[in-house]
């Protein structure tokens, strides 16, 4: 099996770099005139589906939106990740699971191995009990040619006082989660499977991502108020691994599903203007 990395970088070219979130929480289900409830679900995930799963390059569905219905919001989004994939998508679970030992192990085989009725191409993981405790995640995906994203640089404001703390050797604890997904990347080409989440409304925090070689999901952008051009600040002169990231700037021009398209379309041609150049 293809390597995640490998069909990303792909998906990428083909697609451009974007990925959309589904994120239907009740605010935005009665924005779009539908119920609170599972039927409402599906309707907003199939309508996203419908307009973007055959011309995004990565589609990441935020669980806990399903998961607050239950084992029928659960059926949902496995339905969800069968449509999507069936479009030719990405699809990249937004979980932030991270825990030890057979716990770990078993979210790994929720969501990355291919016997699982949840199993997707990538998901996020959380890594503030030792970037070792996800190895059991790097070990699933490698086997199945799945990835991985990381923690390392968030948006939300209570972030800075846990990433940025220095250990002994002087490191951010961000720097020693970007150091440690580093390693797992080295010699993988043309991009590793591996990424990190870096929030897209940080700035210049200092820390170096030029070692990575796997995709820099980056949250942030739009509603959450980044530009594409924050980019630029956030991730320094090379943008090629970049994976810009936009929820409600886009969901929000739904249910009709032509905005929805011309919304990501506006979003991804912001994205090419910024990425497509080298900040000299």
């Amino acid at each position: 099996m293809e390597s995640f990395g490998t069909r990303l970088h792909r998906a990428m070219a083909e697609r451009g770099p974007l990925a959309v979130g589904i994120d239907p929480h009740a605010a935005l289900l009665d924005r779009w005139g539908l119920p609170d409830d599972v039927t409402g679900l599906a309707r907003f995930s199939e309508t996203v589906v419908e307009a973007l799963g055959d011309r995004v390059a990565v589609v990441k569905p935020q669980s806990a939106f399903y998961e607050r219905f239950g084992s029928r919001g659960l059926a949902v989004l496995e339905s969800t990740i069968r449509q999507l994939r069936e479009a030719g998508a990405l699809v990249l679970l937004d979980v932030k699971r991270g825990d030890i030992g057979s716990t770990v192990s078993a979210y790994a085989a929720a969501y990355l191995d291919p016997s699982s009725p949840l199993y997707v191409d990538a998901i996020t993981a959380s890594p503030y009990l030792g970037v070792g405790s996800l190895a059991p995640m790097f070990d699933t995906a490698a086997a199945h040619g799945g990835g991985v994203f990381v923690l390392a640089l968030t948006s939300n404001p209570e972030g800075p006082a846990v990433q940025h703390a220095r250990g002994a050797d002087g490191r951010t604890v961000a720097q020693t989660v970007i150091d440690e997904i580093s390693q797992l990347n080295a010699g993988a080409e043309p991009l590793g499977s591996f990424g990190l989440v870096v929030g897209a409304t940080i700035g210049d925090t200092g820390h170096d991502l030029s070692r990575v070689r796997g995709p820099l999901l980056a949250p942030g952008l739009g509603a959450q108020g980044a530009s594409a051009a924050d980019l630029r600040t956030v991730f320094g002169r090379d943008l090629s691994t970049v994976l810009p990231s936009y929820s409600r700037e886009v969901l929000g021009h739904g249910p009709d599903r032509a905005a929805l398209r011309a919304a990501a379309d506006r979003a991804l041609a912001d994205c090419r203007a910024v990425l497509g150049t080298t900040v000299e």
